[in-house]
């Protein structure tokens, strides 16, 4: 029963993402385009990764999303590649719950498809997060490398402002960049999926009784007189 749920919410997932537009159906190169200053800057998953692996800063967005993520450099490096123990059943019922929709939409206040922005927000989010899920565990750069498309930050006409909504109250700095930057919106990001998943029993689907059958009764034995 699990095994065909979590087959058929994979399918669900890849689904959502063939549902972006052709624009967008191409394998990420850019996870963040930054769109928060005078002019868009792009920063390579590459740039990313010789981040987390060496923690050496080759990228001018990479550098300046750092700094203005509330966090040191290190503190960032170790929150991007902290992984954590999921269940990808769990986290797929959650993230297709009306409760889960409502987080992700939360999630992309400022962060999304480059090209569809909002439009395709939620899948797209929802099916990075389930992609890295299928291991049994997830991280920050997980996530970030299993995108479907370029992603941006938007701070543009003041329809968007460029900051993200972090999940894990309480644990930034209130009214600092540490409870609105995106690099510390990435560090806790896939704790509190960890801490949202949805791990209960599955529920059973329940199927009428059969109708109760009766013998008849057998006839008395009459005798030969």
């Amino acid at each position: 029963m699990l095994k065909r749920l979590a087959a058929s919410l994979l399918v669900g997932a890849a689904l959502s993402a063939s549902a972006l537009p052709a624009s967008a159906a191409v394998d990420n190169d850019l996870p963040v385009r930054w769109n928060t200053g005078g002019a868009v800057w792009s920063t390579g998953y590459d740039k990313f990764g010789t981040f987390i692996e060496s923690g050496a800063v080759t990228d001018r967005g990479l550098g300046d999303g750092i700094s203005r993520s509330g966090w040191t450099s290190d503190e960032i490096r170790a929150g991007l590649s902290k992984t954590y123990t999921v269940d990808l059943v769990g986290v797929s019922r959650f993230l297709y719950s009306d409760a889960g929709v409502k987080f992700l939409k939360d999630q992309t206040r400022s962060y999304f498809p480059y090209w569809s922005m909002t439009t395709y927000a939620v899948p797209a989010l929802r099916s990075a997060i389930i992609a890295d899920a299928r291991d049994g565990s997830i991280s920050s750069a997980g996530i970030m490398a299993a995108l479907p498309t370029d992603f941006r930050l938007a701070d543009t006409c003041n329809t968007y402002d460029g900051k993200q909504n972090i999940c894990a109250e309480g644990k930034c700095q209130a009214g600092t960049a540490q409870c609105t930057s995106l690099l510390s919106w990435y560090v806790f990001l896939p704790a509190c999926i960890q801490a949202n998943q949805l791990t209960g029993p599955v529920a059973q689907v329940r199927t009428a009784p059969a109708p109760r059958t009766f013998a008849p009764a057998p006839e008395p034995i009459r005798g030969l007189w």
